[in-house]
């Protein structure tokens, strides 16, 4: 049966920040427990709010990092219960903040992207990663 309200709309980010060693990058990974996989920071939109201020609230809320917003990413898109979901992204350098767990979001990860990548649990969230890989500065 297919859902006539419209897609679900929703924004996240790969949100990155100099590795300390000081030699390249580690990538954040947040794991939800509902589903217990290990994701980029996303959640749906707020009525009348911007894809890059949900991307912004979520990656704060789940992660407790402010960020700042980099290369827009590829638009991820995928059915959910018959229903589309539209993801936009963006990557985006973590600014500092402090990690608290939730019922929502259990643990954060600090990552190199070849780790990152093999702990994803979706292949078009590792595609994601690859993408912001190679169109970040950093």
């Amino acid at each position: 049966m297919t859902d006539h309200r419209g897609p679900i709309l929703a924004a996240g980010c790969v949100l990155w920040r100099p590795a300390p060693s000081g030699h390249g990058i580690e990538i954040a990974l947040v794991h939800r427990p509902k589903y217990d996989d290990w994701s980029h920071p996303k959640g749906k939109r707020k009525r009348g709010e911007t894809a890059e201020a949900c991307a912004l609230r979520e990656v704060l809320e789940e992660t407790g990092q402010r960020c700042e917003p980099g290369a827009r990413l590829p638009v991820v898109r995928y059915t959910v219960d018959g229903r589309p979901k539209e993801i936009t992204y963006w990557a985006a350098r973590a600014l500092g903040g402090t990690f608290t767990p939730t019922k929502e979001v259990d643990a954060l990860l600090w990552l190199k992207p070849t780790a990152a990548r093999a702990r994803l649990t979706q292949s078009r969230d590792r595609e994601l990663l690859d993408t912001a890989v190679a169109t970040s500065r950093h």
